[in-house]
């Protein structure tokens, strides 16, 4: 007791009512938790330094697959494995049987097997060389597809097999010596980040139609590691599309920069006065913004150079007034190239994220009361009764989602105030259920928004993708090797939202003999279709 220094004690414990005691037992529980909490932290940091193994993560609570429809029984009904339609032309080849004399052919009894043949070829091309009579020498040119030492086959499976496979460089180059193919680490790390500008620029266009045309975007983050520092990746997408982006920050301005597509410039508009006046920033800065005649600058260089006139990097206020004009700006910049217009970004309610019109995940606002410390049985059975209200009134907003109705969404705001505004009588349950109706309007974004998500289950399982990554091949080390990774992983979770296979897709870019022609990605993201 004598450790608890916060906890005033009476001259004598036993001068106490029981009703006090309990009340004093319950803050001290409270409190050790808090300890136990940190020192759990403080264990988990040294592992991790030492390299040791953690503790295992808590499982989610289950609630959005709880509230699933019950599906039909299908009593009687045997599942079959279906027809095998393979993706490549069948060989018809007549195996003979021996019979005896006078037997009479019943026809053929098909049996399918299919194979993959793996070999290597090298092929020499012998190129005319001619010399016309003006001195100038003609080469014949290679045939298409033939960009360098290595074949477009060759480039296809290495890149397949490594981003989307997730192999690593030296399994691949082990692999590639065993059927034949001369080729060193060295080459290998070439073909997978030399000349890939035109990848990482498709990238770019798939993001700029996803935030030019969907109507929200999921997003998260996850650490990672470039050039021996630790980062951050942050996935941005929903159900058409993926894009990845890795940075050495997850500020808010390092968000609002990604939202901005490669574009580099900074505008004063209506949108970025809204976010100054929004975050806080004193109305004479504003005004003399206003004042100024321009309101579009080239890069950020130039930007700086006009707050510096301005004398906004001389203040020393809070909130910092270049921090928020910077990010005002960067926002109208969003705004003026048409990104994300009336869109939703949905997040885990990370403090980065909110931006614009912004929802929140219910996964995890549940996920609060599902992992709060309870020491008695009150506190337990108030803490299971609001779980079951929250369980009960997200299935309702998922069947308003799939039939909205005006009527409905009055009757959810009114019992969304009922189960977020009682109180339980346990003080930090209270607590916790008061900040979760203080976010009433991005919890409920779904009533006005009907094709926003619940959750971020989304955007989760495309950033499983670039952990799996990073736990095989942990960092990179030059921008250009960061700058691939994350395009090449944008573009084939977009291709399998898509329904594209990645083989067919890099055949198609690197000009494979025979290739199925896909169109550039962002064409069908655009136009939300498959291709056919």
């Amino acid at each position: 007791m004598r450790f608890i220094a916060d906890v005033p004690l009476p001259a004598k414990l036993s001068e106490l009512s029981r009703p006090e005691l309990e009340a004093l037992l319950v803050e001290v529980f409270v409190r050790v938790a808090g300890l136990e909490k940190i020192v759990g932290e403080q264990r988990e940091e040294i592992a991790r330094l030492k390299g040791l193994k953690g503790r295992p993560t808590i499982k989610p609570s289950g609630m959005d697959n709880a509230t699933e429809p019950p599906k039909p029984a299908e009593m009687g009904k045997r599942r079959f494995r279906g027809k095998v339609t393979p993706r490549v032309k069948i060989e018809d080849r007549v195996v003979k049987a021996a019979v005896p004399e006078g037997s009479r052919f019943k026809g053929y009894e098909p049996f399918l097997v299919q194979d993959l043949v793996i070999s290597a070829t090298a092929t020499c091309y012998q190129r005319e060389r001619w010399v016309t009579p003006d001195g100038r020498t003609i080469l014949a040119p290679l045939p298409e597809g033939v960009d360098g030492h290595f074949g477009p086959e060759l480039r296809r499976f290495v890149l397949m097999q490594y981003h989307q496979g997730q192999s690593t460089l030296p399994r691949l180059a082990t692999f590639l010596h065993s059927v034949g193919v001369a080729i060193s680490k060295r080459q290998l790390q070439r073909l997978l980040t030399d000349k890939q500008e035109s990848f990482v620029a498709e990238a770019q266009e798939v993001l700029r139609a996803g935030l030019e045309t969907s109507p929200f975007v999921s997003v998260d983050d996850t650490g990672a590691r470039h050039a021996g520092k630790n980062g951050y990746c942050t996935q941005i997408g929903n159900d058409w599309f993926a894009w990845f982006g890795t940075r050495s920050s997850k500020s808010r301005l390092n968000f609002l920069d990604l939202l901005r597509a490669g574009h580099t410039d900074y505008v004063l508009n209506d949108a970025a006065y809204d976010y100054m006046r929004k975050h806080s920033l004193a109305a004479p800065l504003i005004a003399s913004l206003a004042a100024q005649p321009r309101t579009s600058f080239a890069d950020q260089a130039a930007w700086l150079a006009h707050l510096d006139q301005l004398g906004f990097t001389s203040l020393g206020v809070t909130p910092d007034p270049v921090r928020v004009a910077t990010e005002a700006a960067v926002w109208g910049s969003v705004q003026s190239h048409e990104f994300l217009h009336d869109a939703v970004v949905l997040s885990d309610d990370a403090g980065q994220f909110n931006v614009g019109h912004h929802a929140l995940c219910w996964v995890h606002a549940e996920r609060l009361v599902h992992k709060l410390d309870t020491f008695t049985d009150t506190q337990r059975a108030a803490q299971s009764r609001v779980r079951g209200q929250i369980w009960d009134y997200y299935a309702r907003l998922k069947a308003y989602r799939l039939k909205p109705n005006p009527r409905r969404a009055v009757a959810l705001r009114k019992q969304f105030d009922r189960i977020f505004l009682r109180r339980t009588g346990f003080a930090t349950l209270d607590r916790l259920i008061a900040r979760l109706h203080a976010n009433k309007a991005e919890l409920l974004m779904v009533l006005d928004r009907p094709e926003t998500p619940l959750h971020t289950n989304g955007s989760e399982n495309d950033i499983r993708c670039y952990v799996t990554r990073r736990k095989v091949s942990a960092g990179t080390r030059s921008d250009g090797g960061r700058d691939c990774r994350d395009a090449f992983l944008s573009l084939a979770k977009t291709c399998d939202k898509l329904g594209i296979a990645v083989w067919d897709y890099l055949g198609s870019r690197l000009k494979v003999a025979g290739h199925i022609v896909i169109q550039p990605l962002d064409r069908y993201v655009r136009g939300r279709v498959r291709p056919a």
